[in-house]
């Protein structure tokens, strides 16, 4: 099917950023953004949970229960996020495996509610304790959104209600509206990690 004109630019956008933001994690270099590849050394575990602050919201193990201000463990397999409603104020500070959690849970759950089988919840999925884990679910989910994306044509860029992820407003949206939505989810936290593996280099 022909990528409808409208849905190109975000497309490419969203393309462009998720090979970035992967690029980031994975190395061995990446796109500095100017043509220039620069080198990237892999994501390790302990970066991966490292906690850039004190009481920062992560992923851990269910045994050892969920972290300061989260009031649940989201996840079915071993490791869960942290999360629970209403979020503390400030809002924690986050780690690197729960952004990349954030991200995959995001993508993988709208393309279940959107080309899927209309089934899942972040209770039912599987975080990963470990780098490569991560890594891996993430490009799952880039992958599974944007074959949800490829089946859209203007009528269903046109539709309201395409999605109907319950976590989100979805069902009352555009699908290009959430299209565009998805794509600022990517670049913001894709920015987020970025920052957090700078300082994560240049820590004590």
């Amino acid at each position: 099917m022909q990528t409808p004109a409208r849905l190109a630019p975000l497309l490419a956008q969203y393309d462009w950023a998720t090979e970035r933001l992967l690029a980031r994690l994975t190395g061995p270099d990446m796109d500095s953004g100017d043509g220039e590849r620069v080198r990237v050394i892999p994501l390790s575990d302990e970066e991966y949970l490292w906690e850039p602050v004190p009481g920062s919201w992560s992923v851990r193990r269910h045994a050892d229960g969920p972290g300061p201000g989260a009031t649940v463990l989201v996840g079915a397999g071993e490791w869960g996020r942290d999360g629970g409603r209403p979020h503390p104020w400030p809002p924690p500070v986050t780690t690197i495996a729960w952004r990349m959690a954030h991200l995959t849970e995001m993508l993988t759950l709208r393309a279940e509610w959107t080309v899927g089988e209309h089934r899942r919840h972040e209770a039912d999925l599987h975080y990963a304790g470990d780098a490569a884990g991560g890594v891996r679910a993430l490009r799952e989910g880039v992958l599974a959104w944007r074959e949800a994306l490829t089946t859209a044509d203007d009528e269903a860029l046109d539709t309201v209600g395409r999605s109907t992820y319950p976590d989100g407003s979805d069902a009352e949206d555009l699908f290009l509206d959430l299209v565009w939505w998805v794509n600022q989810e990517v670049l913001h936290h894709g920015a987020e990690i970025a920052l957090l593996r700078d300082l994560y280099t240049h820590h004590p």
